[in-house]
């Protein structure tokens, strides 16, 4: 019997690669390996185009805003139509921080504003005030499936979402998209963005499952389906991020109750 395979592609793992996101790929690698999937992950740089049909799943890292120029330029010129291909027929993508930025309507700098790729219906504004910046947790979905999701985010981009556009989740407790709705991150079908670093999967098993399932099979991604794996040890890293991000929410409201007495 032929061994199952996923095609995971990096889109710009040089420019786009901060807070050790590349470990989001390793762990996904490593979770399919143990139920005997094999995975094999390419990058996509700048000036470069790809196969929207030799791909399973696309990943998108952040970056710092001179790199997110450049390659957001490269973005519209090389990758476009392939991306909104890749993602209109189902297929999973998952962008963080920088990716999440460059993949919805638009972005601003200093320079003024930046037309993005689309994909997520949300527009960033330049931040005004300090950045946002600590633990933070979510109640999340995809698809049919509700996850609680906890990581780290550090963004001084404000993110608002359009009408209709559905977040990836509710701040439970953090600053999310721009510390004032409570929306974080947004979904398109099997795409999602998030501002989550951490890296995000290791701390969120779950989500890494789904994430692979739709890789496997998009149009029905049933992570029941994957084999079971002895999670001791990814529950135990999913529990300690999120009662870290509660922490810091209890820790915020005894700060804000001293400053109002």
């Amino acid at each position: 019997m032929n061994q199952p395979q996923i095609r995971i592609l990096a889109l710009y793992p040089e420019e786009l690669n901060i807070y050790a996101d590349r470990g989001n790929l390793l762990f996904m690698q490593q979770r399919a390996a143990w139920r005997g999937v094999g995975v094999t992950i390419a990058g996509c740089g700048v000036g470069e185009t790809f196969d929207p049909d030799r791909v399973d799943l696309i990943y998108v890292g952040g970056g710092q805003d001179r790199d997110q120029q450049m390659v957001g330029e490269d973005l519209l010129e090389t990758k476009a139509d392939a991306i909104r291909s890749f993602t209109l027929t189902g297929g999973p993508l998952l962008a963080v921080c920088g990716g999440f930025q460059l993949l919805g309507r638009s972005w601003s700098l200093s320079g003024g504003e930046i037309e993005g790729l689309g994909i997520f219906g949300v527009r960033t504004e330049r931040g005004v005030g300090e950045r946002l910046i600590g633990p933070v947790a979510i109640e999340g979905a995809f698809g049919e499936y509700e996850l609680t999701v906890a990581g780290f985010e550090n963004h001084a981009g404000r993110t608002f979402l359009d009408p209709g556009t559905t977040p990836f989740g509710t701040v439970i407790s953090g600053h999310g998209n721009n510390g004032s709705d409570r929306t974080e991150g947004a979904r398109s079908g099997n795409a999602i963005g998030t501002y989550l670093h951490g890296p995000l999967l290791p701390k969120n098993f779950r989500l890494a499952d789904l994430l692979l399932a739709a890789a496997l099979d998009r149009e029905e991604p049933h992570p029941e389906r994957l084999a079971a794996l002895d999670d001791g040890l990814e529950e135990l890293a999913h529990q300690q991020a999120l009662e870290a991000a509660l922490r810091s929410r209890s820790s915020r409201s005894l700060r804000f109750r001293a400053r109002s007495r």
